[in-house]
């Protein structure tokens, strides 16, 4: 599911260099990967702090502080490196963008806690919902854990991590928009997004305390979850409308969710090959998130745009080889290095 992720995020990253080459062959459209991302996101990450609750005595800080720790060494490196060459590409022209749309918020995180920001850094705004939601997560749980059981706080967060970003789109919701402000000031503000995220902490709770439910209904789910999902899609939505604006997140996100039970039981490759190939690309996918846009895409589109269709389908494998190859250095020599680190620390 990451490998799937990241390739349709590059895939649609990709299309201003690509034209309109594949614009004649037929295509089904599916959902953004980025809202894979979150949900797998929230899949494996509560699976991992759920667990570790289960096997401490109590919720505690320092619980907590551990968790977060092992989540900032995976995920703030990368980060502060590609912040670094953004602001540099900028600077010098490079790629598309307005320097003085950095400032400190993106820093800690903050560029679009509660408002959407443009034009610096665009594909920062799915990495701070995740850091929010991992902070919060524990947090809240924690607060729970005072009045309630450690399953039961578990519970009670996931419900207020649902219902709270739901009420937050209700309350902007009348806000005017059209499809390019739609996409800033809803689908990539972090108050707004957190709940897709905790839809896979969801599946997680299943699988983890009603294992046998989870697993029985697996193939049942899983056609939920596209019915789900394909509904959603075709549904005739428009921008300002109150539902695209509230529950179409939603929808996408329990679709999402009710796959996991199928895919989480597929354990072995049939062919080795196209195994290796999907492990792989799922282990470069953080640093294909952050390459493929800003120093690839960018970079073509700004200084050698294509100019007939050849030029779109030469450029266009250059961006795929350029994408993977500078992904593939970062995440041996960069990237490894420092998880390897981590397992030493912590």
């Amino acid at each position: 599911m990451r490998a799937i992720a990241i390739l349709l995020v590059v895939i649609g990253h990709g299309s201003s260099i690509a034209g309109d080459l594949f614009h004649a062959i037929p295509s089904i459209p599916f959902i953004d990967g980025v809202d894979l991302f979150f949900v797998l996101s929230g899949f494996l990450i509560g699976g991992i702090l759920i667990a570790k609750i289960e096997e401490s005595d109590r919720i505690n800080l320092k619980l907590i502080f551990t968790f977060l720790k092992r989540r900032w060494y995976r995920t703030l490196p990368n980060y502060y490196l590609f912040l670094s060459v953004n602001i540099l590409l900028v600077y010098f022209k490079i790629i598309q963008g307005n320097i003085e749309e950095f400032s400190w918020k993106f820093l800690v995180f903050m560029q679009n806690f509660s408002f959407g920001f443009v034009d610096f850094f665009w594909e920062s705004w799915s990495l701070s919902v995740e850091e929010w939601f991992y902070v919060f997560l524990p947090i809240i749980i924690l607060v729970f854990s005072f009045f309630f059981t450690k399953r039961n706080a578990i519970l009670f967060t996931i419900i207020t991590m649902i219902l709270a970003p739901i009420v937050y789109r209700i309350l902007i919701s009348d806000m005017i928009v059209d499809d390019f402000w739609f996409d800033v000031n809803f689908r990539k503000v972090v108050l707004s997004r957190m709940d897709t995220l905790i839809y896979g902490v969801l599946a997680a709770y299943f699988k983890f305390y009603h294992t046998a439910f989870f697993v029985k209904y697996r193939n049942v789910m899983f056609v939920l979850g596209f019915v789900f999902i394909y509904f959603n899609i075709y549904l005739p939505k428009q921008s300002n409308g109150f539902y695209s604006k509230t529950f179409s997140f939603t929808l996408t996100s329990i679709g999402v969710a009710l796959l996991l039970s199928k895919m989480d039981s597929i354990k072995n490759y049939q062919r080795p090959f196209i195994g290796k190939l999907v492990t792989k690309i799922s282990l470069i996918s953080y640093s294909m998130y952050l390459v493929n846009l800003a120093l690839v895409s960018q970079v073509i589109m700004k200084n050698f745009p294509p100019e007939n269709k050849l030029q779109n389908a030469l450029w266009y494998l250059g961006f795929w080889f350029f994408t993977i190859i500078i992904s593939h250095l970062i995440y041996t020599y960069f990237e490894k290095p420092i998880m390897n680190l981590r397992e030493k620390n912590l």
